[in-house]
């Protein structure tokens, strides 16, 4: 992947400025990084970046990738041209992180199986540090997507909620930020989870963002239910496409900053100042993981360089950069 011209002046998001040594490890974490960052394609590197760890937890899933050539019908044969691969959203954000020159760590429960191990393997490959239990069957989600690059998803999340607090070491923890899959907040007892790691991250002076993913799961767990969960992880950074935004009641008031993901219309930014900035132009070919692409350039480098991980996400098929 080409690097982003210009990308020698990238601003921090003041709340995830990089904490230097207090997020590292020792020299042995060092070298892995650069090994990592050797092997890794990476849309830009500053030296700030360089210094922010972004640990992710939630769900590493085996993704498939469906792109249709025409649209599906009722017992008939459809061609299409398939992917298949690391995702989730955790995966998927850590793997951003990485590719943006940033380190990414994804906390995940993933099975004991060929699939869980294609997850680890390709995750690995890209410079993220996978950590969390493996056992069991590991989850798979299905993109069918439009000739419009719009994805419709089939998810079987397998063995991922099952992670608990019991499954965290708090060294995982020591990081600049931790992101919070939406989904993590969805079932026990992976919610447990989130809240255990989100109070270790605090302690290790992270900040928290959350990503409200999917508005079908929150009516069917219930808006005002997943409300109070949000208010109860006390998150310093929002996410959330339109549809999310507005069936939590618009989320005023659960974090400092909030990021509204509008897509071609680029995104919303709320905190101390109102901010809005349109999404660039380029050829759409698959909407997968733009979201997660988005959120992970916006912890690492600002909404700039947000807009500028999506745009990328969306020129090609899978959500992985």
């Amino acid at each position: 992947m080409e690097p982003l011209e210009g990308r020698t002046g990238c601003q921090l998001p003041p709340a995830f400025a990089a904490r230097g040594s207090q997020s590292g490890g020792g020299a042995e974490d060092s070298a892995d990084h650069e090994r990592a960052q050797t092997a890794a394609p990476r849309i830009a590197v500053h030296a700030t970046i360089l210094r922010v760890l972004v640990a992710t937890l939630g769900d590493a899933l085996l993704d498939v990738i469906v792109r249709l050539d025409e649209p599906l019908a009722v017992g008939a044969d459809a061609g299409a041209v398939t992917k298949t691969g690391a995702g989730g959203q955790a995966a998927n954000v850590a793997a951003w992180a990485v590719a943006l020159g940033a380190r990414g760590r994804c906390i995940a429960k993933r099975g004991d199986d060929p699939g869980g191990r294609l997850v680890a393997a390709e995750l690995e490959s890209r410079g993220v540090e996978l950590v969390g239990p493996a056992e069991g069957r590991n989850g798979v989600v299905v993109s069918l997507v439009g000739q419009d690059g719009e994805r419709t998803m089939a998810s079987d999340r397998g063995v991922a909620p099952e992670l608990g607090p019991a499954d965290l070491d708090p060294a995982w923890l020591a990081c600049d930020c931790l992101h919070i899959a939406g989904y993590s907040l969805l079932a026990a007892p992976i919610d447990a989870a989130a809240f255990r790691a989100a109070e270790l991250a605090r302690l290790n002076g992270a900040k928290v963002s959350v990503d409200l993913s999917a508005w079908t799961r929150i009516r069917e767990y219930g808006p005002e239910r997943f409300r109070r969960q949000v208010e109860l992880l006390e998150p310093d950074v929002i996410f959330a496409n339109e549809a999310e935004w507005e069936i939590v009641g618009a989320a005023y008031g659960l974090a400092p900053t909030a990021v509204v993901k509008r897509g071609s219309r680029g995104v919303l930014v709320l905190g101390q100042k109102r901010l809005e900035l349109p999404a660039l132009s380029g050829d759409v070919v698959d909407a997968t993981g733009a979201g997660d692409a988005l959120a992970a350039g916006f912890l690492v480098g600002g909404a700039q360089l947000a807009l500028e991980a999506a745009a990328r996400c969306v020129a090609r098929l899978g959500a992985l950069p």
